[in-house]
């Protein structure tokens, strides 16, 4: 799966998992995950794999050869993953069965303008799932979910953790949304200080459920960025933690940008405001909390 922006793989385990986080890793199978699709499910298809080095290198490969094969709301789900990639080709590695890793087939009925709005999409999604489990999720824009907790700051994070990444490629008509969500990972398996799992924020640790809640969300986010891509922008603002912070933008090719995160643009884009006033639209980049440099 390709996701969590490229931190290193989970170091060795110092402790027995608990009854709850061995039952999460019990591996996913297509029998188990079958009810998750069909005319009153939210997949459309679902293909089920048990390891794969990229689940987004995987789908984007299949739904080259075979489109007709990956309608809207299809997916391909990595029982493990072994070498996912994230934003700028950064890695990302789990232990087996500790994370839920999945890419899903969208193809938006949006504007071309607008297909900036699918990475949201899956982020709001992701977000809704988790915070109707308890976890107060929410959005570091462009593509991290994460939960505030207390303690102490870490580096351009401050109190922020993350515990889900996410990955969207276009193909053609389609855009190839891969997300991973840290699950039952225990602390000594994080693989970074700035990472959490489910299990040490106190979540369910079910896979299956939390796929199913996944792309529930998701077919519904999409569908209200065909219906209202406005309001759709404003639900999204409401839930991204970016929002208010002063900030440092690290964008490809261009010098570093700081300034104050006033908010999204139509077309999923975000706005910095500069020490001088001037509003910049920002359309990719790593952003950093300022206050914790």
């Amino acid at each position: 799966m390709d996701t969590f922006d490229g931190d290193a793989a989970a170091g060795a385990n110092t402790r027995a998992l608990t009854a709850a986080e061995t039952a999460s890793r019990v591996p996913l199978t297509a029998d188990a995950l079958a009810s998750l699709v069909g005319e009153h499910a939210a997949l459309s298809a679902l293909a089920v794999t048990k390891a794969s080095p990229s689940t987004n290198t995987e789908l984007l490969a299949a739904l080259a050869a075979e489109p007709e094969a990956w309608p809207h709301m299809s997916a391909l789900v990595a029982d493990h993953q072994t070498a996912g990639r994230g934003r700028a080709g950064r890695e990302w590695n789990t232990p087996r069965g500790a994370a839920l890793t999945v890419s899903f087939v969208v193809r938006p009925g949006l504007d071309p303008e607008r297909w900036g709005l699918v990475p949201l999409a899956v982020g709001l999604a992701c977000v809704r799932a988790l915070r109707a489990d308890g976890v107060h999720a929410m959005l570091k824009w462009p593509n991290d979910v994460v939960v505030p907790v207390e303690g102490h700051g870490v580096h351009g994070w401050g109190n922020l953790r993350k515990v889900a990444g996410i990955l969207c490629e276009r193909q053609d008509d389609a855009v190839v949304s891969g997300i991973g969500i840290n699950v039952s990972q225990t602390l000594e398996e994080l693989p970074v200080p700035h990472a959490a799992s489910l299990a040490t924020l106190g979540g369910h640790l079910d896979r299956r459920a939390l796929l199913d809640a996944l792309a529930r969300r998701l077919a519904e986010a999409i569908g209200e960025t065909e219906r209202d891509p406005d309001a759709f922008v404003a639900e999204v603002e409401a839930v991204t933690s970016t929002l208010g912070q002063q900030v440092v933008v690290e964008r490809p090719g261009q010098p570093p940008l700081s300034g104050k995160a006033v908010g999204l643009g139509a077309d999923g884009s975000l706005t910095i405001r500069t020490a001088v006033g001037e509003d910049v639209p920002v359309h990719a980049g790593d952003v950093r909390l300022r206050a914790t440099l």
